[in-house]
């Protein structure tokens, strides 16, 4: 009815001025630098078409839609650009009204103004806020992809390492005996077989792992926890280090062990392999002790030789490499919120050997413990059932050395 009772010319000002906001909503999504271009020469005929003495905040609400989009989705240079268009524009209308001497309200022109730059203001903090989130999700995809490739170089690195070390020594002890004694060279030869069969399994079962999105999928197997200690010690042993391995562990209500988190149980066998490891290498010594207690609602694990700690092969801890070991082990006990120390053993001058001390939070500690002392013993070869060579068991006092002599 309105429509009808407007001039004509006044309808297809209004007609035209409503076609070009249209066309201004519709391209927001698509181009919206022209849409507000657009909008905004809408609102602005409209205000012509009606002789408005100012641009109504009724018809600046149009142009604040796509304003608030571009400042919210486009670089700030564009998005400055469109305030900058905006702002000329207000003030151009009122200028032209003055100065044709036509009435201006200077104040609504003024608060639609600030309105625009209000409008741009949230606009750039919804920008702000989403490029902000989506660095820290980029900073913290990165940052979990790096302690992956951590994780992953640790746990290489370990298995790698200690297979290497004691491959040595009996490849050693086989030289030394190939003539003298060909059995046991034969059966340092076997032992040399079995850890490397053992270490292959385990980076195959490690490649599996991370190839399948279902770490718990068929064919793989779980990763050794303090279960796997007495293997572990049976095999330095085998290699001519005498592993004296004491456990005092929670107790089930059944009698069982209690076990624990499973990346406990990994960092803890992981911990005493590469301080044994550095035993073997480094040490300079025959034996070394080690002591896994679970009490007070944390594991401590306690690994000590009696190698000379400031001689040519130091102890566990002097040597450049081990160096990189012990951050190592740092860092396995770090992630876990737990404390570490290494350094010299008791007396700390020459000869007093190196001691490696690391304690994980657990919880709150069990009714009882089951222990278990003495130089661990053979275990069967996993692969080929062949004892790990010169090795047995002794449970109590007594120690085993390379070709299996009781003291």
């Amino acid at each position: 009815m309105l429509l009808v009772r407007m001039a004509p010319t006044l309808r297809v000002g209004l007609g035209l001025s409503v076609a070009v906001l249209a066309l201004g909503a519709a391209l927001v999504d698509r181009r919206p630098l022209t849409a507000h271009t657009l909008v905004l020469a809408g609102a602005v005929g409209t205000a012509l078409t009606f002789n408005s003495t100012m641009v109504a905040f009724t018809q600046f609400t149009t142009v604040a839609v796509p304003l608030v989009h571009l400042a919210a989705t486009r670089p700030r240079r564009t998005s400055l650009t469109a305030l900058g268009i905006t702002l000329a524009v207000v003030i151009a209308y009122g200028l032209n009204r003055a100065m044709q001497g036509w009435p201006v309200v200077v104040p609504t022109q003024v608060a639609v103004a600030l309105a625009a730059v209000v409008v741009w203001l949230l606009g750039d903090a919804l920008r702000q806020t989403r490029e902000h989130t989506l660095a820290l999700s980029e900073h913290e995809a990165a940052q979990a992809a790096t302690t992956e490739r951590l994780r992953i170089a640790r746990e290489v690195h370990d298995m790698v390492a200690h297979t290497v070390g004691v491959i040595a020594l009996q490849a050693g002890a086989a030289v030394m005996l190939l003539d003298a004694e060909p059995d046991k060279a034969r059966q340092a030869v076997e032992a040399i077989e079995s850890s490397s069969r053992e270490t292959l399994s385990g980076l195959r079962r490690m490649l599996t792992s991370l190839r399948s999105r279902d770490a718990d999928s068929e064919g793989t197997a779980p990763m050794p926890g303090l279960g796997d200690l007495e293997r572990l010690a049976a095999e330095t042993t085998a290699a001519g280090v005498r592993v004296e391995l004491e456990m005092a562990m929670e107790t089930a209500p059944g009698g069982e062990r209690r076990a624990l988190p499973a990346e406990i149980e990994l960092a803890a066998y992981r911990i005493v392999q590469e301080s044994v490891t550095n035993v073997v290498r480094h040490a300079g010594t025959d034996r070394c002790r080690v002591v896994v207690r679970c009490e007070e609602g944390e594991l401590r694990i306690e690994v000590t030789d009696e190698g000379i700690s400031g001689g040519a092969k130091g102890g566990t801890g002097v040597s450049a490499e081990t160096g990189y070991k012990l951050i190592g082990i740092r860092e396995r006990v770090g992630l876990l919120g737990g404390e570490f120390a290494a350094g010299a053993g008791a007396g700390g001058g020459a000869g007093s050997g190196f001691r490696v001390v690391a304690r994980l939070p657990v919880g709150v500690a069990g009714s009882g413990l089951v222990g278990s002392g003495g130089v661990v013993g053979s275990v069967g070869s996993v692969e080929s059932g062949r004892s790990v060579a010169g090795v047995e068991a002794v449970r109590s006092g007594g120690s085993v050395g390379l070709g299996g002599v009781v003291e």
